[in-house]
């Protein structure tokens, strides 16, 4: 690498200082969720980045100082920019080491830690609304129970279907809409909850496989292979079908409609606005989700305050 400049901050390494490599790269982070059987289920929760670390030698009348500057820089602890070739990261010191020889020679090891890669930036791409999430999430609901094959699930699952098919847009709702929604979801986590604990409790109290014993007539054990066997492929089916179920309550929770409650005693609602969206004109959407046309707070209320300001339709909208 003696050909290629090398600068982290308002630094540039030159000579013995630059390191014949640098490593870099990283990991995926994976969330892996081992189940009974073997089978795994794996989430990909985005890329981690390797510490980028080497080491040279400073030489000459400036190595103490140039080793003090670094060090100075671990200190501070502020992100720095690290180049080299095409290259490009934003980096900050986690350890830096030097060992001095002598005045003119001073070897040293250095390891940053990664905030972003600029050359290779993470690109989160289009983010669907929420409509679009629902919806796929529903398709993918309704495969996962195709393949369980549970008649009172499939039953739990077209009532959802309809629940979310009778809302034309799940952007600007009103809790009551979300609440008409997240009671099916509710009684398909409860039916996925039952058929979770039983095929647990299927290969759980496996003693032999399939039940083959003595005493066993052909019919038994048969029955209870098939019983093991549908047990061990339900299970992921199911764990997925339950995080589908929590993704669209998680998604729904965090949808423009929802709210939270709030307990108040007077004041007004421009200050609750402000401090929740830093916006007190947002207030209109608070009085709105509450049947309210004055901004001030009478006596003591529970109120409901939307999760994103909403001002349309407000009390200040005209026609």
């Amino acid at each position: 690498m003696s050909q290629v400049t090398l600068s982290l901050g308002d630094m540039t390494f030159g000579a013995f200082e630059v390191p014949e490599s640098i490593p870099w790269g990283g990991e995926q982070a994976l969330t892996v969720h081992e189940l009974v059987g073997g089978t795994r289920v794996i989430d990909a929760m985005g890329r981690k980045d390797a510490p980028i670390e080497w080491s040279g030698i400073f030489m000459g009348s400036t190595a103490v100082d140039r080793a003090q500057y670094l060090n100075t820089q671990r200190i501070i602890g502020q992100p720095l920019t690290l180049t080299w070739s095409s290259f490009n990261f934003l980096v900050v010191i986690r350890r830096f080491m030097a060992n001095y020889e002598f005045e003119y020679r001073m070897p040293y090891q250095i390891t940053l830690e990664v905030v972003q890669d600029n050359a290779t930036p993470t690109v989160a791409g289009d983010v669907p609304d929420i409509d679009a999430q629902l919806t796929q999430d529903m398709n993918t609901a309704n495969s996962l129970g195709s393949q369980i094959g549970d008649g009172p699930l499939s039953g739990l699952l077209g009532t959802l279907g309809s629940a979310i098919g009778a809302v034309s847009s799940f952007a600007n709702v009103a809790q009551s809409v979300i609440s008409s929604v997240l009671q099916p979801i509710q009684a398909v986590q409860g039916r996925v909850q039952t058929l979770i604990a039983a095929a647990d409790n299927t290969m759980l109290n496996v003693t032999t496989l399939g039940g083959v014993l003595p005493a066993n007539t052909v019919s038994q054990t048969v029955g209870r292979m098939s019983a093991q066997l549908n047990a061990y492929q339900q299970q992921p089916l199911l764990l997925n079908l339950r995080n589908v179920m929590g993704r669209m309550t998680i998604n729904l929770g965090s949808g423009a409609g929802a709210t939270r409650s709030m307990t108040v005693a007077g004041g007004n609602l421009m200050r609750i606005a402000s401090q929740t969206y830093n916006d007190p004109m947002a207030w209109t959407g608070i009085a709105k989700a509450n049947g309210l046309n004055d901004p001030l707070i009478s006596g003591v209320q529970t109120l409901q305050i939307p999760n994103q300001p909403d001002n349309a339709g407000g009390v200040l909208s005209t026609s």
